[in-house]
Formats: C-alpha cells, structure tokens, sequence
C-alpha cells in the first residue's frame, strides 16, 4: 500500500498533461517508454521471461495489479503472471495496445493505454478475447528506463465497441 501511496504522490506532484502534450513533451523520454511498452507487448506474445526481465526493475518494491491478485517483486510476477497465468492458461497470445498517453516527469513517467487481448486457451483451445485497460509506470534507473508498477482491469466500454 505504501508503494501505491507513493506513486499516487509523485503523479499529484507531476504537471498535467493532455496526451498531445504530452506527445511534444520531451521527445527521448516519450519515444523511450514507448519502445520499452513495445518490447513488453511482444514480449507478452512470446512468453520472454528473458525481455521481460530486461524490461522490468528488479527493485524489491515493484508490484503488479491485475483481476487475479496483486503481486510484489519482480520473482513473484514472472511467475505468477507470465509463467503461471500466461504462459499456464494459454497457449497463444496476442496483446495489441490502443489509444497510448506517455507522460513523463523527471525520472519518472507513466503510460495510459487501452488494449485487446486475443488468446487461446490451452485447456480446450478454445478463443479468449478480452479488453482492458492498464497504467504502467516506469523510473529512470542509472540512465535506463525500468517497469516498476502494472496495474490493469478490464474495459467493458471498449469490449461493447
């Protein structure tokens, strides 16, 4: 709780921004977040707990919410998330990220986004499709971007377009 208390507060204390000021912003920073969600997308897809690992601090405070739980350290959501959930109840994923806002303040910033999630299930084979919404939040460790914070749910607005 105390982690989310101080993500809550270093986003009260960022600047507010609309995403297309956001776009003009500062252009490295922006363009690096979004490769850094890009890598993420496809590392979802194929299951790379080797990417994701790059991708994410391995700080003992980050944490990911998600409709199954909530997670904390980079350990617990390899496997609970990637190996257990994604990797556990399907045998193909396929994650395509919507409508994107980066926003970024000093050496931390944070990206909006919907999504839509195509997969099938290993169990039966059968097609899950669902849509969600999602905040991630990163932070500039010794000149590198990190994932420290997920926290999705789903989007019955965008599941009802």
């Amino acid at each position: 709780m105390l982690r989310i208390l101080i993500a809550l507060t270093a986003l009260s204390l960022a600047p507010v921004c609309t995403p297309a000021q956001n776009d003009t912003g500062p252009g490295t920073d922006v363009a690096a977040i979004h490769k850094l969600m890009g890598r993420y997308t496809k590392a979802v897809d194929s299951l790379d707990v080797h990417e994701l690992s790059e991708i994410w601090s391995h700080a003992p405070e980050v944490s990911f919410i998600y409709p199954l739980g909530e997670e904390d350290g980079f350990e617990a959501i390899e496997k609970h998330v990637f190996e257990d959930v994604m990797g556990g109840m399907f045998s193909t994923r396929d994650l395509q990220v919507l409508r994107t806002a980066v926003h970024v303040n000093g050496v931390v910033a944070w990206a909006e986004f919907h999504w839509i999630f195509h997969a099938t299930m290993q169990k039966d084979n059968s097609a899950v499709i669902t849509h969600g919404v999602e905040t991630q939040i990163y932070r500039r460790e010794n000149g590198t971007w990190r994932l420290v914070h997920v926290h999705y749910s789903e989007d019955p607005k965008t599941a009802a377009q």
